[in-house]
């Protein structure tokens, strides 16, 4: 039996249930009518529930998703998503400016951006104690090189087995280039973006690319809604809420990164380009999420500012009140007072585990930061960190690889045990990409970023 993730209707009415939760709004009338006609959670970790639902089920589901839509929130003035209003609540927006960066700087960030991709794919949807056995049980903690199969005990890969699409691909006994992955075919998606529509590119353009170019089964979550949104003639910027229970999730952030890359040295202009990308699928936090990510990287394109002055860049373009910027300044003081980073995960689990999925932005955006901060920067120290705190491993130790290899400014400075296995190989799914190589990428983004 085909169940179709993320789109399910009696699968998105409790994730809509517990994003009501988050952002303000009284559902408890809505959540129990739900469980009084038999109504299920949603999935834990998974895309779909295992059971078809009944026809007036679905239809149920259908009739309280607008519903729930339709009530008011209490965090409406302090997130807001609208562009004008996001930049009126941020008293330090950053002033318009332009900088340079290199194509070897460049190249370095494709390649961390994938090694740090590869290094979380085999335990990504792992719970956190999962991970750190199975690290310990090849030596291989903290982090310090891809994970492995050989060595580790068949009960502990029984209780935790690797990620089943990608262990054939990513341990590393089997990584033969970098394999395909969403974390990798977004910035593709935006390079072919900005080759075709320029810096001016509107939101439209971006749904227009994705049916021209993007294959529907490669969408997850937010992402996956918003393109079923625009097959059924709803227009942007209502494909980001019309039944789309992942607006806050981290779709829009791994999305960031070529709009960070190609402003080096204005994170102003970067924030902008983010948030006109990330308003097809996303709303408020999951929208800051990008809109921070390419603030910072916009300020690391140009090798003058160290990871910290990046981070504080980034939370200059978001609201101040938000949820995203309370949860980006307590991981980042936590990664400052704490000399042992699994405290500091431990802590931001106890704060977001219980309340927020695992896919969603603001607890990956904040473990992201406190990465980078506890890393002081490091390359290593930053994926590993990143990683190793769990939850969307591959996409955390994507955006934390891409903006420490930023950093160093050229792939020598990369550890070779990171980037040879990668063999300047991308698979993808993506336009004419696909064997493309980093320095190919790296190329073609230098291009875009010189563009006036």
């Amino acid at each position: 039996m085909l169940r179709l993730t993320w789109v399910q209707p009696e699968d998105l009415i409790g994730h809509e249930l517990r994003q009501a939760a988050l952002d303000g709004r009284e559902a408890s009338v809505i959540a129990a009518r739900w469980r009084a006609a038999g109504g299920a959670e949603a999935p834990a970790r998974a895309g779909a529930s295992t059971q078809r639902a009944s026809r007036y089920l679905r239809q149920l589901a259908e009739d309280l998703l607008d519903e729930l839509a339709d009530l008011p929130g209490t965090l409406t003035e302090a997130e807001p998503t609208d562009l004008t209003r996001i930049k009126a609540c941020c008293p330090d927006w950053p002033r318009p400016s332009r900088g340079a960066t290199s194509r070897l700087r460049l190249e370095a960030a494709w390649l961390g951006r994938a090694a740090g991709c590869l290094l979380g794919k085999p335990v990504e949807k792992l719970p956190l104690t999962g991970i750190r056995q199975l690290a310990r049980a090849t030596g291989n903690w903290p982090l310090n090189t891809y994970f492995t199969a050989r060595g580790v005990p068949e009960e502990l890969l029984s209780q935790h087995p690797w990620n089943r699409r990608s262990a054939p691909t990513s341990l590393a006994e089997n990584i033969d280039g970098m394999p395909e992955d969403d974390d990798l075919n977004y910035p593709l998606l935006n390079l072919l973006l900005l080759q075709r529509h320029g810096r001016r590119f509107t939101t439209a353009d971006v749904a227009g690319l994705w049916l021209d170019e993007l294959p529907a089964g490669r969408t997850f979550t937010a992402e996956r809604v918003a393109y079923r949104n625009l097959l059924t003639g709803v227009e942007p910027p209502h494909t980001a809420r019309h039944r789309n229970p992942f607006r806050e999730w981290i779709g829009a952030l791994i999305r960031a990164d070529v709009h960070g890359w190609t402003n080096p040295g204005d994170p102003a202009a970067a924030a902008e380009q983010a948030h006109a990308d990330a308003t097809l699928t996303h709303t408020g936090n999951g929208v800051y999420a990008a809109m921070f990510t390419a603030a910072v990287i916009a300020e690391a394109a140009t090798g003058e500012h160290d990871i910290h002055a990046c981070l504080r860049t980034g939370l200059t373009v978001i609201p101040p009140r938000s949820r995203l910027s309370e949860a980006i300044h307590h991981a980042v003081r936590l990664a400052t007072e704490h000399s042992d980073f699994d405290v500091v995960v431990d802590e931001l689990h106890a704060t977001y585990a219980d309340t927020h999925h695992w896919v969603h932005a603001i607890p990956n955006t904040a473990l992201t930061a406190a990465a980078l901060t506890h890393a002081d920067g490091d390359f290593t120290g930053s994926i590993s960190r990143a990683v190793s705190g769990g939850w969307d491993t591959d996409s955390n130790g994507a955006t934390a690889g891409g903006i420490a290899a930023l950093l160093t400014g050229s792939p020598a400075a990369l550890p070779d045990r990171w980037t040879s296995p990668l063999k300047n190989r991308l698979s993808t799914s993506v336009g004419d990409f696909n064997g493309v190589g980093f320095d190919t990428l790296a190329h073609l983004t230098h291009r875009e970023a010189s563009r006036p």
